[in-house]
């Protein structure tokens, strides 16, 4: 009987004790932590400056096509408006540095953050990287503020409890608690992409906020969402490791100075795999090396599958060029490469990408040129992964931003600025051409309205039916 009981009691206390293990990881509440992490969560309004011009003369206007079109619009009269947006950041040094998304302060003109709710500082760019989507800021001021420190990304665990402060819809000091869902996202928004998703809820105006662990540490940047509304509990930041090298670099240099290896690379397949023995599908394949590029200079070539770079190996074509990025320019590292069915080590020392050839010819595609739609009188351009991010669109949105509106524009007292135009005549808008091509089918027409769908420059969605002379 005494063995029973004793039996009955080991089994109790063992009990008491999973339960009490377990009960201590589920927060009873946030409120402390929340209460001392929010004096570092900081507000922050931008506004930027637009300008326009306007037909030089009203009611009058030159055929389709007339040489003196283009030159009556350079004298255009300038009109400026004032654009605002919002966004989160929060405090890493007493002096007032503060860290924030890069769309979030992308062309502005003034910088205001509000701090603990009631205090507004003017603030300074010190550096912005919009690879990573990283801006650094410095407050205007000589007062001293209470900083948050960075955690250790690389041990947050997919299940960990997980709390994010900012100002969504411009409403402030909000905080949202969750888990973290994922790791290792990528969303195709910027060239490195190693995300943290969460299902604390992230809504516009969250950009550029902290995510916080249970030990009160930054372990990402809240940065972007999936869907327009951000309430569907899925939310990604940039892991607190890979944004404090980025971090290091903008205050020390005010820009970044990536590692560059000088190769264009692809995924491996199962077909390419099997057809090399590498037994499965691993590392990136070498699609083309850079002329004089520290590849090239160290003979890499095109068809190697690169394996290991520095010591890391690389499982998946994404992960080289994150690995790359973060290590040191001028650093002689060994890359290791699965070439003719066996491996080779190669010796290469790391040029730095924002002086590379490849940097500037990518640069250069990224700008984005603007179009005229004569027969609509406005100017177009093709919408980008940054618009997307910045005004938190669904991934897979395409269309065109409207840049002007004419005077004389059948658009102008139905549409504005910087709506998007995302279908006409229920056919989705993904270039100028397509929209040229709409617009000309309806101006043959009997009927000669058109129906366009928008996103207006509140990102709500509309349907607009315009009457064409």
């Amino acid at each position: 009987m005494k063995k029973i009981k004793f039996i009955i009691g080991v089994i109790l206390i063992t009990f008491g004790v999973f339960q009490n293990s377990n009960s201590q990881t589920i927060p009873g509440s946030f409120a402390d932590l929340a209460e001392k992490l929010m004096p570092s969560v900081v507000n922050i309004s931008t506004t930027q400056t637009v300008v326009t011009k306007s037909n030089p003369f009203p009611g009058f206007e030159f055929p389709p096509g007339s040489p003196f079109e283009d030159m009556f619009k350079e004298f255009g009269t300038p009109q400026e408006r004032q654009s605002s947006a919002l966004g989160s950041g929060f405090i890493i040094d007493e002096d007032g540095i503060v860290i924030t998304n890069n769309h979030v302060i992308q062309g502005a003109d003034d910088i205001i953050v509000r701090v603990d709710g009631d205090k507004e500082f003017k603030a300074k760019v010190l550096g912005a990287d919009p690879l990573s989507d990283i801006a650094v800021l410095q407050l205007n001021t000589k007062e001293k503020f209470k900083p948050v420190k960075f955690g250790d990304s690389d041990k947050a665990r997919i299940g960990d409890w997980v709390i994010a402060i900012g100002n969504p819809f411009g409403l402030g000091g909000t905080v949202t608690s969750g888990i973290i869902s994922a790791r290792n996202r990528s969303i195709g928004l910027t060239r490195y992409e190693d995300y943290i998703q969460t299902d604390a809820s992230i809504n516009q105006g969250n950009s550029g906020g902290p995510l916080f662990n249970m030990d009160g540490d930054v372990i990402g940047i809240n940065t972007a969402i999936l869907g327009r509304s951000g309430s569907i509990g899925i939310g990604f930041s940039i892991p607190s490791n890979s944004a404090k090298i980025v971090i290091k670099q903008l205050i020390e240099f005010g820009e970044t100075k990536r590692g560059w290896l000088g190769v264009r690379i692809q995924d491996v397949t199962k077909e390419i795999a099997d057809v090399e023995d590498l037994g499965k599908p691993r590392g990136a394949l070498v699609a083309s090396v850079a002329e004089n590029s520290p590849s090239d200079k160290a003979g890499v070539k095109a068809g190697d599958i690169i394996l290991e770079f520095d010591g890391e190996k690389i499982s998946e074509m994404k992960e080289l060029p994150i690995i790359v990025a973060r290590t040191e320019v001028g650093k002689k590292v060994k890359v290791k490469i699965w070439r003719n069915k066996k491996e080779i080590i190669k010796d290469i020392t790391l040029g730095r990408l924002e002086t590379s050839e490849d940097f500037k010819v990518a640069e250069e595609e990224a700008k984005q040129k603007e179009s005229q739609i004569d027969n609509l009188k406005i100017t177009v351009r093709k919408l980008t992964k940054e618009d997307i991010k910045s005004r938190n669109l669904p991934n897979q949105t395409n269309g065109l931003v409207i840049t002007n509106i004419e005077s004389t524009s059948p658009l102008l007292n139905s549409v504005e600025v910087d709506s998007i135009i995302l279908e006409a005549q229920k056919k989705k808008i993904k270039s100028v051409d397509d929209l040229n091509k709409v617009v000309k089918e309806v101006l043959k027409s009997n009927q000669k309205t058109i129906l366009l769908v928008i996103y207006n420059s509140q990102n709500k969605r509309r349907y607009i039916g315009i009457k064409l002379d």
